[in-house]
């Protein structure tokens, strides 16, 4: 998917997705062409922005990027705490669940007519467009802490992998009995140095490339891990409780694995934004995105299932919650490398899907308080990147800021756990079910009114109970971590 084509012209607004201004049709123009329908004109969408040409695949790929994440190594220790009935069917409802809100979330992008209604750029469009008021506050509180959250959980992963990949040589030329300990503090420091770079790309037009690099990536690792685990068999209830797990760690550990499979699912805190890319239409931009979205769920849950249940019959109540830096595998040590490589290159664009709301929201805010400011506006552009003192201070600051929090946390699997469970409800059931109920005016009372309600009132208390679990891991890890000692 090429970048948008833009010629000289008389006005400018700015962008719904990147905050940047993009060029926009003179009054001379409008008038030679009927109103409404600037996407007759050579270059232009409906609403006056340079073409969207982002397709099926270019969709699928920013999908598969953001699904297909680190959260696919922690199944194969969720399968381990709810065994091999729990695990498979929570696995399979909350692949159901998330594509079916999902495709609920593709209605919204335009308010009105699914083919000619407004549109709404981001999430939090959406949700001011048909439901207004306080919503669009908590929307847009839990929509970027989840962002900022699932940054700094990608930092912890990819350091995490390339200690990994220090550690398995280690490990083959000294053996196991060698600790071969490292600190992850300086893994974290390069990713964030590669950060850096990549966020001075502007927008999710312009890192398609990246998505498709870091989609065959997930694939790699995922096949990897998977060819790994086909070996032994687990618990039909998974861990036993006794001298290692009491009780209530085994109701913790059960609840967190629920955080976990809703953290590798997570992907409709950007739905909104990816399906902006899409050029349409006809057909509507909602039907690309459900099929996009039919594609990359199917595709993942196949990878997930085999992940998550071969990881479990490999180690049985001992898999790792990272499952190729937990060191259940030992050899072949080239294979684990790849894997791990493999790892840290999709972390890297997954990085970037999931950051570019936040560069899009902050830099649209400014852009719109100090339009005349050259701080802000001058740009030079360097082949893919767009170059800007405003974008290069704050994108970079925030980079950092990401990365010194993560060093503070390394808690892959707590992490994980907390951010799926947090952001679950909100983002992926109840702003797409009440957004779909307004805009497609459903009745209150009715039968699929009481159903759309019913889900999300379970997803609710699904949300709570897994972040109940994760806490209190996370306070568990507390107690003996020291900061920076990772």
């Amino acid at each position: 998917m090429a970048g948008r084509t833009q010629r000289p012209v008389a006005m400018a607004v700015h962008n719904g997705v990147n905050g940047n201004k993009h060029e926009m049709i003179t009054p001379m123009e409008m008038s030679s062409m009927e109103a409404g329908n600037f996407h007759e004109a050579d270059g232009f969408d409906d609403d006056g922005r340079t073409h969207r040409t982002g397709t099926l695949w270019t969709a699928s790929a920013h999908i598969i990027t953001a699904v297909i994440g680190s959260g696919v190594l922690s199944l194969a220790w969720a399968i381990a705490q709810l065994g091999w009935v729990a695990g498979p069917t929570a696995m399979l409802l909350f692949a159901f669940v998330t594509y079916y809100t999902a495709t609920l979330l593709a209605e919204c992008y335009r308010t009105g007519d699914p083919d000619t209604g407004k549109r709404n750029y981001t999430y939090m469009d959406a949700v001011r467009s048909n439901l207004g008021g306080a919503k669009v506050a908590f929307c847009g509180v839990i929509q970027y802490a989840n962002l900022v959250g699932v940054a700094i959980g990608y930092t912890i992963a990819a350091s995490i992998s390339m200690k990994a990949i220090r550690r398995a040589g280690c490990f083959h030329k000294n053996g196991h009995a060698d600790p071969c300990k490292s600190s992850s503090t300086p893994y974290m420091i390069l990713f964030g140095v590669v950060q850096i770079l990549f966020s001075q790309i502007p927008d999710f037009d312009q890192i398609w490339w990246l998505s498709i690099v870091a989609a065959v990536m997930s694939f790699t690792y995922s096949s990897i891990g998977l060819s790994l685990g086909i070996a032994q068999t687990g618990s039909l209830t998974g861990i036993s409780i006794g001298a290692d797990v009491t009780s209530t760690q085994k109701i913790w550990h059960t609840l967190q694995a629920f955080g976990d499979i809703a953290f590798a699912y997570s992907f409709s805190n950007i739905l909104i934004e990816i399906q902006d890319t899409i050029k349409a239409p006809p057909p509507s931009e909602a039907k690309v995105m459900k099929k996009a979205t039919s594609l990359s769920v199917a595709t993942t849950t196949v990878f997930y299932m085999l992940c998550g249940c071969m990881g479990y019959a490999a180690f049985g109540d001992n898999a790792p919650d990272n499952l190729l830096t937990g060191f259940g595998f030992y050899e072949p040590f080239w294979l684990l490398d790849i894997a791990n490589v493999a790892i840290v290159v999709h972390l890297v664009g997954a990085y970037q899907v999931f950051c570019q709301p936040i560069f899009a929201f902050v830099e649209r805010r400014a852009n719109a308080t100090w339009p005349d400011s050259a701080f802000i506006s001058r740009e030079l552009r360097v082949g893919p990147f767009v170059l800007s003192v405003f974008r290069l201070t704050w994108r970079s600051a925030f980079v950092c800021l990401t990365t010194v929090v993560a060093m503070l946390l390394p808690f892959f699997g707590d992490v994980v756990g907390l951010l799926g469970a947090v952001s679950f409800w909100p983002l992926t059931v109840y702003f797409p079910v009440e957004m779909y109920i307004k805009q497609r005016r459903v009745p209150r009372g009715s039968t699929k009114w009481i159903c759309l309600q019913t889900l999300s009132v379970t997803c609710l208390f699904v949300s709570i109970a897994a972040a109940a679990g994760s806490i209190a891991d996370v306070v568990d890890a507390l107690k003996v971590y020291r900061a920076f000692s990772g």
